[in-house]
C-alpha cells in the first residue's frame, strides 16, 4: 500500500553541494574583484583628466573677456561668481560650482604657473605631490 520513499528525492541541496557552489562563487569574485576595482581607478582618473580640460576651457573664455587668467588668490572660484571690480566678467563660464576631484580634494590651481600661463593639478588618490598609478599627480601640462 505504501511505495518506498527515497531519501534523495524529497529535493534540496546536501552541504556538500552547497560548499562546492560557495567555492566557486569566492574563486570568481577573487579573480573578479580586483580587474574590477582596477577599472574604477582608472576611470576616476579619465574623469580628473576630462574636468581639467573643462576648466582650461573655461579659463580660457575668462581670458578672452577680461584680457588676463585669474590669480591664484582669485582661485577656479571667478569662473562662477563675479570677482570684485571686474567690468568685463562675463560668466558664469561653469555650469555648476567648482568640483572637488573624485577623491574629494580640491584642484590646485596657479596663476602664473611654473609650466605655463596657469598650472592646473590634482595630486590624485593619495592627495600628496609626486606619486605613482593612481596616487600620481594629473596636470595640465
Amino acid at each position: 500500500m505504501f511505495a518506498a520513499t527515497n531519501k534523495r528525492s524529497a529535493g534540496g541541496f546536501t552541504l556538500l553541494e552547497l560548499l562546492v557552489v560557495m567555492v566557486i562563487i569566492g574563486l570568481l569574485v577573487g579573480y573578479v574583484g580586483p580587474r574590477y576595482f582596477a577599472q574604477i581607478g582608472k576611470s576616476e582618473v579619465k574623469a580628473t583628466r576630462a574636468q581639467i580640460d573643462a576648466f582650461e576651457k573655461a579659463l580660457d573664455q575668462y581670458r578672452l573677456d577680461t584680457g588676463r587668467y585669474p590669480t591664484t588668490e582669485q582661485g577656479l572660484n571667478v569662473l562662477n561668481v563675479r570677482p570684485e571690480n571686474e567690468a568685463k566678467w562675463s560668466g558664469p563660464y561653469l555650469r555648476k560650482a567648482v568640483p572637488v576631484d573624485p577623491w574629494g580634494n580640491p584642484y590646485v590651481y596657479r596663476s602664473p604657473g611654473e609650466h605655463g600661463e596657469f598650472d592646473l593639478l590634482s595630486y590624485g588618490k593619495d592627495g600628496k605631490i609626486g606619486g605613482t598609478g593612481e596616487d600620481a599627480d594629473i596636470t595640465n601640462w
